[in-house]
């Protein structure tokens, strides 16, 4: 499928979601990190001409990839009327949060936390505009190696990009004119006091990901696996006790 193709289809099946619910949504709500995945995101939900709920919700956040968020916020509005763009700073709440729970303080777990308090706040915006949260999570994260928080930036309503690659969201930052800052940044969760990028996390690049999940035969299949099986817990279904029949 063509760049063009895809951005058409995806856009499609965003309105097709919501025509087809209960009760139609009235806005789409989306966290953005001014990274590739969220920015494309956004503006394929702008493009259905639905209202569009933007979020950059900064938490100890490293000043580059905040910064990106905010051009990206200008950029959607100045180029769809259907865009609305919030400012929410979470770094009080974090705070609060961390000091409550300096007994059980882990550095992984905090970083995860930081990610849930996101969804939640997402959730409540979409709470108060008949809304939905729209997921940023791409192929390579959400059923590969699973590089994601569990009921953080997992804890969605629907996944529009989820089936592309992350070479694919590349192209097509570059065919909607994404900023080019964001198409070409590293890629970054966000989550850590020290910016550290995916890369540096997961040890292999997306290029080499994509090629093991393709080829078994691949230099990096081992390790893919090795990071996927570690993450398996949050791809596959919650286990359940399920009682034997009397």
């Amino acid at each position: 499928m063509q760049t063009s193709e895809m951005v058409e289809y995806i856009k499609s099946w965003i309105s097709d979601y919501c025509k087809s619910m209960p009760k139609e949504p009235d806005a789409l709500v989306i966290g953005i990190s001014g990274g590739i995945d969220s920015s494309v995101t956004s503006t394929l939900c702008a493009l259905t001409g639905k209202k569009t709920i933007v979020l950059s919700m900064p938490m100890k956040q490293i000043k580059e990839q905040h910064n990106l968020s905010l051009k990206h916020q200008e950029w959607l509005k100045n180029k769809f009327k259907n865009v609305e763009s919030y400012l929410i700073n979470l770094d009080n709440v974090f705070k609060s949060f961390k000091t409550s729970l300096t007994q059980f303080d882990n550095e992984h777990g905090m970083a995860n936390s930081r990610a849930r308090l996101r969804m939640t706040t997402l959730y409540q915006t979409a709470a108060s505009n008949n809304g939905i949260v729209v997921g940023t999570g791409n192929k390579v994260e959400d059923f590969g190696v699973g590089f994601y928080t569990k009921y953080g930036d997992g804890g969605v309503d629907i996944s529009p990009i989820a089936d592309c690659t992350k070479s694919q969201i590349w192209e097509m930052g570059k065919y909607l004119g994404v900023l080019e800052e964001i198409v070409k940044a590293q890629p970054t969760d966000g989550l850590w006091d020290d910016g550290r990028t995916d890369v540096r996390q997961l040890g292999m690049t997306y290029e080499e990901l994509e090629k093991a999940m393709k080829n078994p035969n691949s230099s990096g299949y081992k390790k893919y696996l090795e990071i996927r099986k570690k993450n398996l817990h949050k791809m596959n279904p919650i286990p359940i006790c399920k009682m034997k029949n009397d």
